[in-house]
């Protein structure tokens, strides 16, 4: 039986984070198939592959730019400290506070992409805000999914990990299969994110993935709760 005091909590109202972190999973692939498909072979959020792909550029191999990447990487730890400092300054709200604020940022910034994107296609000014903003919106969102702290859900990174664990804690390899589900489902949600993403620029552009990031994560935004 629910008890008065689990009835009127806060924390419990909305949507699990778990669900929530999922979500900004498919949200991650769906950002890295804009900037990767349309921003000159680039991720803002999937900064591991970003470094392969600064390699890549500075060798001199042809389609990967050095300046690109470097936004990225830029932008991403700039929105990271960003992060980082509003996490400090606004550590005593609660996990359900401090979770819709970083979501609602992340979806103004996403949206302001969407907005740029529509406005002037195709130049290299806007080949760069878009790197930027989606780039810092990420950073800012992974120094939050950090201080969550979650078990087995970063939202954007160490997928490789992700499947290692996969493997190595499942029942076949003499492991409990504890986190199986979580693992399993981050992997499924990004490539799905990949998936919609690349269908939605190759048939519609750069502005309506965007516009459908930005209104994902808004949802997200005024749904989350503090609780997994």
């Amino acid at each position: 039986m629910t008890t008065e005091s689990e009835t009127y909590d806060p924390e419990a109202r909305g949507l699990p984070l778990v669900a929530v972190l999922l979500i900004l999973t498919v949200v991650s692939g769906l950002i890295d198939a804009v900037a990767y498909l349309g921003l000159g072979q680039v991720f803002t959020a999937n900064m591991t592959g970003n470094i392969v792909v600064l390699g890549f550029a500075a060798a001199g191999a042809p389609g990967f730019s050095v300046p690109h990447t470097a936004t990225s990487l830029v932008s991403f730890v700039a929105g990271a400290v960003a992060g980082g400092r509003v996490a400090r300054r606004v550590g005593d709200c609660s996990r359900r506070t401090w979770t819709r604020l970083t979501l609602a940022t992340e979806a103004v910034l996403v949206g302001a992409a969407a907005v740029v994107a529509f406005a002037a296609p195709g130049t290299v000014g806007t080949t760069y805000t878009l790197i930027a903003l989606t780039a810092f919106a990420m950073g800012m969102r992974n120094a939050a999914v950090r201080k969550l702290d979650v078990s087995a859900l970063t939202t954007t990174t160490v997928l490789t990990m992700t499947l290692t664990g996969l493997a190595a804690d499942s029942r076949t390899a003499g492991g409990s299969g504890r986190g199986a589900p979580r693992r399993g489902a981050a992997v499924v949600a990004m490539a799905a994110g990949a998936l919609l993403g690349a269908w939605l620029v190759l048939h519609h552009g750069l502005s309506v993935p965007l516009l459908v990031a930005a209104v994902m994560t808004g949802v997200l935004a005024v749904t989350a709760s503090g609780r997994e």
